[in-house]
C-alpha cells in the first residue's frame, strides 16, 4: 500500500506556472508580456489533430441524453483525447451533423 502511494506522488505533475484566465483579454495581456519559451518545461509534444472550437454565446436551451456506461466511457475517452469535455464534444457532433443536413 505504501509503495502505491509513493508511486502516485512521483508521477504527480508540478503545478503549472501558467495562470488560469477569466477572459480572453486577460490571457492576451499575459502573453503580450511573456514568451512561450519561459514555459518550455510545461509543454507536451502533440500527436494527432489539433481542433479549434469556436466559442459562441452560451446556449439558451438544454437537453438530457441518457447513455449506458459503455457509451459514456467511450464518449469521455474521445473527449479527453481532444482535450475537451464530453458535453462540448456532443454539442460539436450535433452542430456538425445539422450543418451537413442543411447543405444537402
Amino acid at each position: 500500500m505504501a509503495s502505491q502511494k509513493q508511486e502516485r506522488v512521483k508521477t504527480r505533475k508540478p503545478k503549472s506556472q501558467i495562470p488560469h484566465f477569466k477572459t480572453i483579454e486577460e490571457e492576451a495581456e499575459f502573453w503580450d508580456t511573456h514568451n512561450l519559451t519561459e514555459f518550455e518545461n510545461e509543454l507536451e509534444d502533440m500527436t494527432g489533430q489539433v481542433q479549434f472550437v469556436e466559442r459562441r454565446a452560451p446556449a439558451s436551451k438544454a437537453i438530457t441524453v441518457r447513455l449506458d456506461e459503455r457509451a459514456m466511457a467511450t464518449l469521455n475517452k474521445k473527449a479527453k483525447e481532444q482535450g475537451i469535455g464530453p458535453s462540448t464534444l456532443v454539442r460539436m457532433w450535433i452542430q456538425e451533423h445539422l450543418r451537413r443536413e442543411n447543405i444537402s
